[in-house]
């Protein structure tokens, strides 16, 4: 699956967890840059995604990520 068309699930994760249909995220997007986007519904998203696209993120590759580029960088690797 190419970085867009995860970027594309992903942004729609987000609007189903953040119950917010004006959201568009990209690969610079932050926490900071969502003001819906704490630390509970870090957690949410977290499980969306793992649930979506069936796989488990470590809680150490989940510090690690800056951005939601990283996030999706994550899920690619995972998926090959």
């Amino acid at each position: 699956m190419a970085e867009v068309d995860i970027l594309k699930k992903v942004n729609d994760i987000f609007i189903d967890v953040l119950d917010d249909e004006e959201i568009v995220i990209d690969t610079n997007t932050t926490a900071d840059d969502v003001d819906e986007w704490d630390s509970l519904t870090h957690i949410q998203l977290i499980v969306a995604i793992e649930k979506s696209f069936e796989l488990k993120f470590t809680s150490q590759e989940i510090q690690e990520w800056k951005n939601v580029g990283e996030m999706l960088r994550c899920i690619e690797n995972k998926n090959k």
